[in-house]
């Protein structure tokens, strides 16, 4: 019995040995590539194009124009004009409110140095109704929306990027108190318009419709449809992007700050 029991385990432990061998010889799964970063999107019967930037993948950068030059003011002249050896480009949006020269008219940082400060005068406008906010982060991937005033209550330490836009579409969950459901509904505004949120995993979304919408809408599919806590107001009419992956150069009137998202060189996808 005992001769009979070894010869046993002796072949059991061979056939383990042998099916072992046979996994490491198998062929390793291929890599799944991640999808493109721009993808087509419908909430509320309305189409959207929504870009996706994820921590670690991606690197997001404000840009005005060249160094010491005028603001680039289109989406092509960007993609003419980046430096030779700057990394992929994922995607590009128009980034904030701007003058009629094209400046920044709140807070602006690009590559670590701030050119304007931080806006929190009432007036008239997009951006002046309050609250409006900042989109800010540092080249590690901590990215973030937050309102004026907690931006200027909260940061003490200056991003690597950020701009001033307005308003707020969503502030902690909820919609912009002055975006009235039943105005929103009668549509009296309705525009082409983008934005940008931050979910609960850091990733960033930006979203521009193909078609007029308004504010509450926009609003809406930050909140319910991405599930952003903090969602900004970026532009209307002007709202552009670039989509390299699918051959997308908006033109249209002269823009402001560029938002632009390279694909990370320390990416392994």
């Amino acid at each position: 019995m005992h001769r009979k029991a070894h010869a046993i385990r002796s072949s059991a432990l061979a056939a383990a040995l042998l099916l072992a061998a046979c996994s490491s010889d198998a062929e390793p799964k291929p890599d799944v590539p991640p999808p493109p970063p721009c993808q087509g999107a419908t909430f509320e019967g309305a189409s959207f194009t929504h870009c996706t930037a994820v921590p670690g993948r991606h690197t997001i950068h404000a840009v005005l124009g060249p160094r010491d030059g005028a603001p680039y003011r289109s989406l092509s002249q960007l993609a003419v004009g980046r430096p030779g050896k700057s990394h992929e480009v994922a995607f590009a949006i128009n980034g904030g409110m701007f003058d009629a020269a094209g400046y920044p008219i709140g807070y602006y940082v690009e590559e670590g140095e701030k050119r304007d400060a931080l806006n929190t005068r009432e007036g008239w406008g997009n951006f002046h109704l309050l609250p409006n906010g900042v989109f800010y982060g540092d080249a590690a991937g901590n990215w973030h929306v937050r309102t004026a005033q907690d931006f200027e209550k909260g940061v003490t330490d200056r991003p690597d990027f950020g701009t001033q836009s307005g308003p707020m579409l969503v502030i902690a969950g909820k919609l912009h108190p002055k975006i009235d459901a039943a105005a929103d509904e009668a549509g009296k505004s309705l525009k082409v318009r983008n934005g940008v949120g931050v979910d609960a995993q850091g990733r960033a979304h930006f979203v521009i419709s193909d078609e007029p919408v308004s504010f509450g809408r926009l609003a809406r599919y930050f909140r319910d449809g991405l599930k952003c806590p903090n969602a900004l107001f970026l532009d209307g009419s002007v709202s552009s992007l670039w989509d390299p992956e699918h051959g997308r150069v908006d033109g249209g009137p002269p823009l402001g700050p560029l938002i632009v998202v390279e694909k990370s060189a320390k990416a392994k996808k």
